[in-house]
């Protein structure tokens, strides 16, 4: 491979992990790894990755944003989590999912590791606040588990996204 093939892969690997991290804070990290592949398929001639998996992500896309946009209609208006305290506990729960979830799991390790790291990380961060508040100001638990819910379910189809596409790509 060349310098610019192996710069553009790397580039390509990044963008489906910041895809992933704003799927965390509930931003359409879903629409990002779409797009990612789809613009990889592209430049590529659509050698690796066919239509058929683009049309696959482009449903999976649709469908795990439009979960997050139903489930998010019926949740009372909270405070925000998205504080850089908790872009500093995801960042590094996603290292720490990484390191951990790696050696057991290899290649899928980095990538369930990234996620799960990163949602625990903002949990841990959030729940470290919300203890520190008085109760009439403290988030609901019901709150916070739907969030945990939605992020996961989002997560879940995001792995099986970045599984489809680099499944065709190293097939």
């Amino acid at each position: 491979m060349s310098f610019f093939a192996v710069a553009g892969f790397t580039i390509f690997i990044l963008i489906l992990f910041a895809g992933i991290f704003l799927n965390l804070f509930e931003l359409p990290g879903t629409v990002v790894i779409f797009f990612d592949v789809l613009i990889y398929s592209i430049l590529t001639g659509f050698e690796q990755v066919g239509w058929k998996i683009i049309i696959l992500l482009l449903v999976s896309s649709v469908i795990a944003e439009a979960i997050e946009f139903f489930w998010s209609i019926n949740e009372p208006p909270q405070q925000s989590v998205n504080s850089q305290k908790s872009i500093k506990a995801a960042v590094l729960g996603s290292i720490a999912g990484i390191l951990f979830m790696t050696p057991f799991w290899g290649g899928p390790g980095i990538w369930i590791g990234f996620f799960t790291g990163g949602l625990t990380g903002i949990l841990i961060i959030e729940i470290i606040r919300q203890s520190k508040l008085k109760s009439p100001f403290r988030t609901l638990n019901s709150f916070i588990f739907n969030t945990i819910g939605k992020n996961a379910v989002k997560g879940f189809i995001s792995l099986c996204m970045i599984a489809f596409s680099l499944s065709n790509i190293y097939s």
